[in-house]
């Protein structure tokens, strides 16, 4: 080992630790500040150099350093927070990490370790605007994601073997995953948001539940119709990019076929929703409030949509082939496109559909979806919106009829 490889170690742990210990110092910690940081991190990548046996003897040591500051602080202070001794012992661990881990892993950890601390009043603003119905939301998310999740089969069953517990229930995280996003966003500035991110949100969450609860707002309200159709044309495009999205993910192989043609009704749709927006721009788009995308009924219903949309795409085209599948396609699409295109796309990126089928079938439930909306339209809201909404949806349409009919196989 050359001189110069000698200190690099050593020279990137003085460095993170002068980095954590400066974020430290600068908020007056007693605990520790930037001289501390750096000869803890500095002790972690000596020991490390000596084995495992001396770097478990000097972490036992800081943590009992840690806990007597701790203890100390308290008394003078009556400050109970744990942050800074936490935050010795994992600055220990990455001088470690320097010596007997990987270099770069520890800088990530120690450039982590500094922003976490340096974002306390960000992180606390967030909770405090927070409500329990926020919480309890991510909470559900978490029990769908990280308990359930893990302790499902992961192997084939049922009729044909279509039925996969894991791979379902991962869709089934994706999709509330999505909403979730979009229903945290709804929370923090839905209710001010102007015609552009009300769309945005809207199409996140639920673009049929935007769709519905604008349709009602112009049944009261006629002259709130240039405004709703805005939303509602924003959200459906952002369905589309949904859709891209859950092709990327469950069946990334077939993505390059499948991001041109339905690329093209995206840019179709983002074009008219262009077209509509500058005049109703700076509108309030006060979205209709959100139910809570995390609820267990809601997530066990698209699981069951979906394995229903799996089971009969397989029992039709075993059954009539394949071209039969555009009018499950065509039903699938009535209330949701995610169901048809997770199904779809998992089915072309096994090799059991042709990748041309079924960015087709994903485009004709769109379709389908556009005359479900319309509908709720005309039977929810004013004759303003209706003649507006048929006009956008006639237009998209047949962008997506022609990419459907003209695009090259």
């Amino acid at each position: 080992m050359t001189l110069p490889d000698l200190f690099i170690d050593p020279a990137i742990a003085l460095g993170l630790g002068l980095l954590v210990g400066l974020q430290r110092e600068s908020r007056n910690i007693r605990a520790a500040g930037l001289r501390t940081f750096a000869l803890v991190t500095l002790a972690g990548t000596l020991a490390a150099q000596f084995g495992v046996w001396i770097v478990a003897v000097g972490l036992v040591g800081v943590a009992v350093l840690a806990a007597v500051s701790h203890y100390t602080t308290t008394l003078h202070d009556g400050d109970g927070g744990m942050t800074t001794e936490v935050a010795l012992l994992a600055m220990y661990l990455v001088g470690v990490c320097v010596v007997l881990g990987d270099r770069r892993l520890a800088v990530v950890l120690g450039g982590t370790i500094a922003v976490l601390l340096q974002a306390k009043a960000p992180f606390r603003s967030v909770v405090e605007r927070l409500g329990e119905d926020d919480i309890r939301a991510i909470i559900k998310f978490a029990l769908l994601s990280l308990v359930i999740l893990p302790v499902l089969p992961n192997q084939a069953f049922g009729p044909w073997g279509v039925f996969n517990l894991f791979e379902i229930w991962l869709l089934v995280v994706l999709i509330v995953g999505i909403n979730l996003a979009g229903y945290i966003a709804y929370r923090f500035i839905g209710a001010r948001s102007g015609a552009l991110v009300g769309g945005l949100l809207g199409g996140v969450i639920s673009s049929t539940a935007t769709a519905v609860g604008y349709a009602r707002r112009t049944k009261e309200d006629s002259g709130a119709a240039p405004l709703a159709s805005v939303v509602i044309m924003i959200a459906t495009a952002v369905v589309a990019v949904r859709v891209l999205i859950e092709v990327v993910v469950v069946a990334p192989r077939v993505f390059s076929q499948v991001v041109i043609p339905i690329g093209i009704v995206l840019a179709a749709a983002i074009m008219l929703s262009i077209v509509i927006w500058w005049r109703v721009s700076r509108s309030p788009a006060n979205l209709p409030e959100q139910k809570n995308p995390t609820m267990l009924r809601a997530a066990l219903l698209f699981a069951a949509v979906y394995a229903l949309v799996l089971l009969g795409a397989e029992w039709v085209s075993r059954s009539l082939g394949n071209d039969a599948l555009y009018y499950v396609a065509i039903v699938a699409g009535l209330t949701d496109v995610d169901a048809i295109t997770l199904s779809t796309a998992k089915m072309a990126g096994m090799g059991q559909l042709p990748v041309d089928d079924a960015w087709r079938m994903i485009l004709i439930a769109f379709v389908s979806n556009l005359a479900f909306k319309a509908a709720i339209v005309a039977a929810l809201g004013s004759r303003a919106l209706l003649w507006r909404v048929a006009l956008l949806f006639a237009l998209l349409g047949s962008v997506a009829g022609a990419v459907i009919l003209l695009y090259p196989a």
